[in-house]
């Protein structure tokens, strides 16, 4: 049984990488721009086909610096609870469609203030949006567990107020931190404290790194107490020739650090060059935990099964390749153990055997 498309949309799915503020809908970006009397991207006749290559074709720079401009569009719409609560129960409907039942949407509250909400406002938007989301899969028989992360950001100071929110609400949904921004000249380092401080109340912690910088922002990232690495494909750098780790990429493995790996994104940001060298089939031999995710899925025009096809092709992976990817997400999933540990037990493991029994049965 050939790994289609198809294939992997129906196959359950965990995304431990998406961004809020990079999935929006084109027609939701068209409908936002004439409630707020904005010009959206494209020109005043744009349609959502329009808006959609804008914003893949903006984003597409080999730059991480210019590709994180686009984003000032959608932020731009995304300052009001109505708009905060419609895309984060959309981002939900999309999810489901494309087969997942386990996601963490992130985003900077902080960055979502410009129309007088406060910081606990926003959030609470958001988680509004999510479980309406929630609540209409599951009545449609579709079980699906989402939860927010708050992001720092790298270029801006530490906000303690960001900590003390996600706290209040570790238990409505709001499971971790995260480190986003430009990565290269910005250091993890700062932000130690607040790490510190998610973490004794309860919080998980996430940090991109590795994309934009190499190993030392890695070494930065891990030392800051991150327990996954969002992309952090530039760990290849520390692979020998033979796929053997060095002593920041064994660091990695041997503490089960899963690298949240977007290929698109990357691909678009310069740290990979091309699919067919993309450091993920390199770092998935070496016994480094991946989850393939879509981060952006407005300027990648993508999905994260898309984002599985397009590596299974290029590494010819198998359905117990991708399996082990899906599995490692959940399992480094900052979600509610008993709930995730019930969605890989009873969903996701019977799901990827009946698969493979069918590709058995074909050969």
């Amino acid at each position: 049984m050939p790994l289609t498309p198809e294939l992997l949309r129906a196959l359950p799915k965990a995304v431990l990488h998406d961004h809020l503020d990079g999935g929006l809908r084109p027609q939701t970006v068209l409908d936002l721009c004439r409630e707020q009397g904005l010009q959206p991207p494209g020109g005043s006749g744009a349609s959502a086909e329009d808006v959609a290559r804008w914003f893949a074709g903006s984003a597409d720079s080999g730059s991480l610096e210019l590709y994180l401009e686009t984003f000032s569009r959608t932020l731009e719409l995304m300052q009001t609870a109505p708009a905060l609560r419609r895309i984060a129960r959309e981002f939900v409907e999309d999810m489901v469609a494309d087969g997942v039942v386990y996601a963490e949407t992130r985003w900077a509250p902080m960055q979502h203030l410009a129309g007088g909400l406060a910081l606990v406002e926003a959030v609470d938007a958001v988680q509004a949006g999510l479980e309406e989301g929630m609540a209409s899969a599951r009545a449609a028989g579709r079980p699906i567990l989402v939860g927010q992360l708050l992001c720092f950001l790298r270029h801006l100071a530490p906000m303690p107020e960001l900590v003390d929110v996600a706290a209040a609400r570790r238990e409505q949904g709001v499971w971790g931190v995260d480190l986003a921004g430009p990565e290269l000249g910005f250091p993890a380092a700062p932000f130690r404290e607040q790490f510190d401080r998610a973490r004794e109340a309860g919080l998980r912690v996430t940090v991109h790194a590795g994309e934009a910088d190499g190993l030392t922002s890695i070494r930065d990232a891990l030392d800051c107490g991150a327990e996954r690495l969002g992309h952090g494909v530039r760990l290849v750098e520390d692979l020998s020739a033979d796929g053997r780790p060095g002593p920041i990429a064994a660091r990695v493995r041997e503490d089960g650090i899963c690298l949240e790996v977007c290929p698109s994104s990357n691909l678009q940001t310069g740290a990979a060059d091309s699919m067919a060298a993309h450091p993920a089939g390199a770092l998935l031999r070496a016994g480094i935990p991946l989850s393939i995710s879509s981060d952006n899925r407005l300027m990648s025009r993508t999905r994260t099964s898309r984002e599985l096809a397009r590596l299974a092709e290029a590494f010819d992976w198998t359905l117990e390749d991708v399996g082990r990817t899906v599995l490692a997400g959940i399992d480094a999933g900052f979600g509610p153990e008993a709930e995730r540990r019930a969605l890989r037990e009873d969903v996701i493991v019977p799901a990827f055997a009946a698969a493979e029994r069918r590709q058995a049965e074909q050969v």
